[in-house]
Parts: structure tokens; sequence; C-alpha cells
């Protein structure tokens, strides 16, 4: 008995044809991945499981890509992804990163980092140690200020009672020196006459 019966590997003539795909329980096509292999004569042969093995991975990586893009996309609160997306997705993951290390993502443009020795230097910390002693230098230069203020305007009140004293001692001196040569001038300018009397 030549040919295959029920229990034979051969197809069904009226059975329905199922793809490799959904054999093996994957979105990307085994078939055409086949097909690529065989023309692109990477081997003189190829087996049946290298198709479906390459298709694995690719759907793999295609998936864990395309996830980690969307959490950016959302981080990004957009609903659709955009190179953009995609180039944050894999430069903030390290093994992605180190395999599309070489690769250049169009439109992708570049994570956000500034070196810190380019920012500027923190002035709430600064502020917060030097608060302290500039306060007691200022409250030591006023100490200091008002001591020197006391003292001059001790000398300037002193000068100036000295002076004022003087001028005033003069003043009445001199007054109190015309006052007194006045009467004592008086008799003597008296006419004899009056004095006879």
């Amino acid at each position: 008995m030549s040919g295959k019966g029920k229990g034979g590997r051969g197809k069904a003539k009226g059975g329905k044809s199922v793809s490799r795909s959904s054999r093996a329980g994957l979105q990307f096509p085994v078939g055409r991945i086949s097909r690529f292999l065989r023309k692109g004569r990477y081997g003189a042969r190829i087996g049946a499981g290298a198709p479906v093995y390459l298709a694995a991975v690719l759907e793999y990586l295609a998936a864990e890509i395309l996830e980690l893009a969307g959490n950016a996309a959302r981080d990004n609160k957009r609903t659709r992804i955009i190179p953009r997306h995609v180039q944050l997705a894999v430069r903030n993951d390290e093994e992605l990163n180190k395999l599309l290390g070489g690769i250049t993502i169009a439109s992708g443009g570049v994570l956000p980092n500034i070196h810190a020795v380019l920012l500027p230097k923190k002035k709430a910390q600064k502020e917060g140690a030097e608060a302290k002693p500039k306060k007691e230098k200022k409250a030591k230069k006023a100490k200091s200020g008002s001591k020197k203020a006391s003292k001059k305007g001790s000398k300037k009140a002193s000068k100036k009672g000295s002076k004022k004293a003087g001028k005033k001692g003069s003043k009445k001196g001199s007054k109190k020196g015309s006052k007194k040569a006045t009467p004592a001038e008086a008799p003597a300018s008296t006419p004899s006459g009056s004095q006879e009397h």
C-alpha cells in the first residue's frame, strides 16, 4: 500500500491549513523568516526550528522595546509612541542600551543631562552655613561702632562743653566787668560840688 492513510503524517485533503506562527504561539511570521533565511544564503541548509527560534527572539525584543516606549509615552502624557519615546526607552535601559549602543534613532534626541560642574552652586547651603558668622560679625561691628561713637561723642561733647564754657565765661566776665566798671566810674565822674553838699 503506497501512500499515507489517516494515521500518517501527511495533510488531509479537506483539512484546514494552520500557520507555523500559530502553532508556535507567536505573532511574528515564521514562514516569512524561513523564506528570508533560505534566500539570504546564510547557510547551505536551514533547519525547521531555526525560523521559529529567530521569530521568537525578535518578537521578545520588539515587545520589550515597545513596552518601555509605551511607558515613556505615558510619562509624557501621550497616547502615541514617537521616536523620542523609543530613544528614551532604549537609553534608560542598561541591557538595551548595550545592545543598541552603536545605533542612532532618527528624531530620537538625547537624554536630558547636565554635568554637575556646570550647575550653579547651591546658595541655600552656603547661606545656612555663613548666616551665623555674618550675624556675629555684624553684631561685633555694631558693638565696636557704638563704642567708637560713644567715645567720639564724649570727646566732642567735652570739647564743645569746654569751648562753650570758655565762651560763656569770657562773655560773663566781660559783661560783669563792664557792669562793675560803670558804677565805680560813676562816683569819679560826679562833680566835686555835689560831694560837698
